[in-house]
């Protein structure tokens, strides 16, 4: 086992939802943008059942971008395949990867889900995957489990080795970004910018301009552009259209609304919609959009545009996603919270901000969440040491780093 996998088993949470749902009469569907660890989980997770008493013969492995496997991109191919393999006298473990290679594959999906022998496990970086018939098909039949790269937490310990302050670790951290390999890549900046460019070119050209039938491929990429150079902004098609038109690239809205779609489809960016915590009801009125990593977006943006408070606060909203919670933008009257977030357990409201030693900035921070009248959680983050513990009347300040390990 390669270095790059013995550092995922670390990532335990990941590893523990798949063997929670071992045997379990659902298809586990791993979903994720490209590198973010899908294949080699599901490699840690082989290991783990060899270890289990499993034996080879159970386990069948298919990875669709394998240009041996390119015949199985025909779904009855991909059935027969499997079945051909399928054990009769116990369970049979089957992986599919990148299963949306396979043109019809919720047919083939379907037809193998009816045998109770098969445990059934697919990968894709499209979330197509399920928002196509495969819903529909196997609506209350699946289990989706949403993977992102490297939480801040995941980083340190894959970077545990290098006696480095933990600030010096954050500052790689956000310049780097957080897929898998990059902490096996060195501080070589020229290293990494290769890597992740081969990412963003495989994002683009596979999982959004092919799939989408995009031939204008540098209006999207100036629509990515875009994107990234206003990540925590709100943001409409209209005003991309706008942007587009006054610098002489004529575009419908339409279209940008269909380049959006795409994007957000391929996990590279998350559209946040604004919620009205007085009325608690969500607006249709400018969402704002978070990358899914911010090497990507440092890649996109040779001049590292966009001010580190924006950059921390695409941070929080990644890691209150790993985390479970489902997220808005709070708005209340003239005032807005970055982030609620929604789980089973409530609501947890949340502030931002790079510094709040400043004792204006401290109050403007603090006023949206002095204004909710309600009695659940109210956090302030930021980088600052010096007042972290700090409860104003009942809001919590915390640093952020304390926060993203906790």
């Amino acid at each position: 086992m390669g270095p790059q996998e013995t550092k995922l088993l670390q990532r335990k949470e990941y590893l523990s939802q798949l063997i929670a749902w071992r045997e379990k009469h659902l298809i586990k569907v791993i979903t994720g943008v490209r590198r973010c660890g899908k294949s080699t989980m599901l490699q840690l997770y082989r290991e783990y059942l060899k270890k289990q008493g499993v034996q080879e013969r159970q386990i069948i492995s298919i990875n669709l971008e394998d240009l041996a496997n390119e015949h199985l991109q025909d779904y009855r191919a991909l059935h027969q395949h499997v079945k051909g393999l399928l054990q009769d006298d116990c369970f049979t473990y089957v992986f599919i990867d990148e299963v949306q290679q396979c043109k019809g594959f919720e047919k083939a999906v379907d037809s193998l889900f009816i045998n109770e022998q098969v445990d059934l496990y697919i990968t894709g970086s499209n979330a197509y995957l399920l928002s196509s018939e495969l819903a529909t098909l196997l609506s209350g039949r699946y289990v989706e489990i949403q993977m992102l790269p490297l939480s801040f937490a995941e980083y340190l310990d894959f970077t545990s080795t290098e006696q480095v302050s933990r600030m010096t670790a954050f500052t790689r951290y956000l310049n780097h970004g957080s897929f898998p390999y990059v902490p096996m890549l060195g501080q070589d900046d020229s290293v990494i910018r290769t890597y992740i460019e081969g990412i963003y070119a495989s994002i683009l050209i596979k999982d959004v301009a092919q799939r989408k039938a995009i031939g204008d491929v540098a209006l999207l990429e100036r629509i990515v552009r875009f994107l990234g150079s206003s990540i925590g902004s709100p943001i409409s098609a209209k005003k991309i259209c706008d942007t587009l038109t006054s610098s002489g690239r004529k575009v419908s809205v339409n279209t940008v609304d269909a380049y959006l779609e795409a994007l957000q489809e391929s996990y590279c960016f998350y559209k946040v919609d604004r919620y009205d915590i007085k009325g608690r009801n969500f607006l249709k009125t400018l969402g704002k959009y978070y990358i899914v990593d911010m090497g990507l977006r440092n890649h996109l943006l040779s001049n590292r545009e966009s001010d580190i408070g924006h950059q921390i606060e695409n941070i929080v909203y990644l890691e209150l996603r790993r985390r479970g919670y489902k997220v808005s933008i709070g708005k209340l009257a003239d005032k807005e919270v970055d982030f609620v977030a929604q789980n089973a357990e409530g609501i947890t409201y949340l502030q931002v901000s790079a510094s709040v030693l400043d004792q204006t900035t401290l109050k403007r921070e603090l006023a949206p969440l002095q204004a909710i009248g309600d009695n659940y959680p109210k956090i302030l983050l930021s980088l600052d040491e010096i007042g972290a513990g700090s409860n104003h009347e009942g809001i919590q300040q915390k640093n952020l780093l304390d926060w993203l390990v906790q």
